[in-house]
């Protein structure tokens, strides 16, 4: 009679107990996961059962369902912003049309993203504050700058805020860009046109139109675009 043969097989490794900032940071990647496919209607209790957790655990970490949302828009947010863009849009060594073609062409790399958009998209339907939030952020970091440096350009004195009719004008060239990324990555739609030539093209609309509603005489300089094969035609 055979007896069965001892276990040999190597003892498990012991899995690595997370720390608390890298536990919070996977709720958070998770939490980003949740919120960028089923909206923000759902409560913290079904978020918890998606990520896998308790909901009083989940509550040790985020207090209340709108911390867990700050916290998202804190990531995936603000914290995608490059410093470097500021010193981009105000670097006057550079003719503002090679500016805004720069800054463009890397903020749209960082933004245009299935689950940047949707998040975007989401909470604005929903009302919750990561829209209105960021709207604040695109105004004061981009479009103000955009016109200071305009009109700098084109000679007009300086002024503390823009004009309503300015900052409406720079709304038109940053939204046609944004629906851009809404068109391939919500709608699943062809692009029709290379992102940095659709970018250039979208430059030489923007600053004819304000030169001429304007009365200034900002000169468009067509800007070398790149061809990027990453990238659908």
């Amino acid at each position: 009679m055979s007896t069965a043969e001892p276990d040999v097989s190597p003892p498990r490794p012991k899995q690595k107990r997370r720390s608390p900032d890298e536990r919070r940071a996977e709720f958070i990647r998770k939490a980003a996961e949740f919120f960028a496919e089923e909206g923000f209607g759902g409560g913290t209790r079904e978020l918890a059962r998606t990520l896998g957790v308790t909901q009083p655990l989940l509550y040790r970490y985020f207090p209340s369902k709108d911390n867990l949302i700050e916290a998202v828009y804190r990531t995936i947010y603000l914290d995608r912003w490059r410093p470097e863009w500021d010193d981009l849009l105000r670097d006057r060594t550079l003719p503002i049309r090679a500016r805004l073609q720069n800054f463009y062409e890397a903020y749209t790399d960082a933004i245009f993203t299935r689950e940047w958009i949707r998040i975007y998209l989401f909470s604005g339907l929903k009302g919750v504050e990561i829209n209105r939030w960021y709207v604040g952020v695109v105004e004061t970091r981009i479009l103000t700058r955009i016109i200071e440096e305009y009109r700098h350009e084109a000679g007009l004195p300086p002024q503390e805020t823009p004009t309503a009719a300015e900052l409406e004008l720079a709304w038109v060239l940053h939204g046609g860009i944004f629906y851009y990324g809404v068109r391939k990555y919500i709608y699943g739609s062809p692009v029709l046109e290379q992102k940095s030539r659709m970018i250039a093209n979208a430059l030489d609309v923007f600053l004819e139109g304000i030169s001429r509603v304007f009365g200034t005489n900002v000169k468009v300089r067509p800007t070398a675009v790149r061809r990027r094969p990453d990238v659908e035609q």
